[in-house]
């Protein structure tokens, strides 16, 4: 039985210009210890997703249309707000995309670091305390005791991100969602994040949810990958057979657009036009407008997710066909 099963999650927002379908029917499972990748553009609907498993989507003028999304016998998307906050920040966590807007600059460190530990745990403040500073050693911060004390602030982009991610595994949660905890790092802090998150995995045995819009960066951290876009998943399969074999022409689109897989001297590729307004009804498929492979029927008729083999499935007309 998965960890946690999403099925036809629909998240929209109602706003006086229209309502904006961020996220569209989608369907997924999490197993215990496995790493999902949500990879997408902007605005594809990967954090809306993840918001909305965690109840932090803002309501209005945000609304959960349909859905659920069973934890442990519970669904996270109907359940009393009382059983939402015992299960967030303790058996479910999540890092954010900007630390330094998601740290409160008035507290120190230490105040936000043993919060979940003592509204979950109950335990006294020494023991938080010191748990907490066991965390910030673990994540890698120098001078933890030092730190602890320290303001928002006073740490760099790359520390900072550390503290979010000791603040969300000091609970030691079942499923920790991060939601593009590298954008802002540098390359040589990215790597270490990435390397610090799959240690720490190993260790506590969670399962990871890892949100990214970069294709690259899920290669050698997760298991499978969803692809995302206009808010409906286009494309899942395992990390290995998407990388040999993608299948929708979007996937293959974000695979040309890894920099490291470009001949050197070429021209970088970019993906032509941009995402729909998803405020408006889109007629057939939402990437047919921007795909090389597109005809008459893809503009008309809406593309299911529909299995290729036993570890990929598509949402591509042409390729369920077997025209491409």
């Amino acid at each position: 039985m998965p960890l946690l099963e999403v099925t036809d999650l629909r998240t929209y927002f109602h706003t006086r210009s229209g309502v904006y379908r961020a996220v569209d029917g989608v369907s997924f499972s999490l197993e215990k210890g496995e790493t999902l990748g949500l990879v997408g553009e902007s605005g594809s609907g990967k954090s809306v997703t993840c918001y909305s498993l965690m109840g932090l989507v803002p309501q209005p003028p945000g609304r959960i249309e349909s859905g659920k999304a069973m934890f442990d016998g519970i669904d996270l998307l109907h359940c009393p707000p009382r059983d939402l906050r015992a299960i967030r920040g303790k058996r479910i966590a999540m890092i954010f995309q900007d630390p330094m807007t998601s740290l409160n600059p008035y507290l120190r460190i230490s105040e936000q670091l043993i919060e979940p530990l003592l509204i979950h745990e109950k335990i006294s403040r020494t023991d938080a305390l010191a748990r907490g500073l066991a965390m910030l050693q673990a994540v890698g911060i120098n001078d933890a005791e030092k730190r602890m004390r320290s303001y928002p602030h006073e740490f760099s982009g790359g520390m900072r991100q550390r503290v979010m991610i000791a603040m969300a595994l000091i609970a030691r949660p079942e499923i920790l969602i991060a939601d593009e905890p590298t954008t802002a790092l540098d390359v040589t802090v990215q790597a270490q994040i990435l390397e610090l998150i799959k240690k720490l995995q190993g260790e506590l045995g969670m399962a990871v949810i890892f949100v990214t819009h970069d294709l690259g960066v899920v290669s050698g951290l997760c298991d499978r990958v969803q692809v995302m876009y206009a808010g409906r998943i286009v494309e899942t399969a395992d990390t290995r057979a998407l990388f040999r074999t993608p299948r929708h022409p979007y996937t293959k689109a974000l695979q040309r657009s890894i920099p490291s897989l470009q001949p050197k001297g070429r021209e970088l590729y970019t993906i032509p036009g941009l995402p729909p307004d998803l405020s408006k009804p889109i007629a057939g498929c939402a990437f047919a407008p921007r795909c090389e492979f597109a005809v008459d029927y893809c503009r008309t008729i809406d593309p299911k997710l529909v299995p290729i083999d036993s570890s990929q499935a598509t949402a591509c007309l042409r390729v369920q066909n077997s025209e491409i």
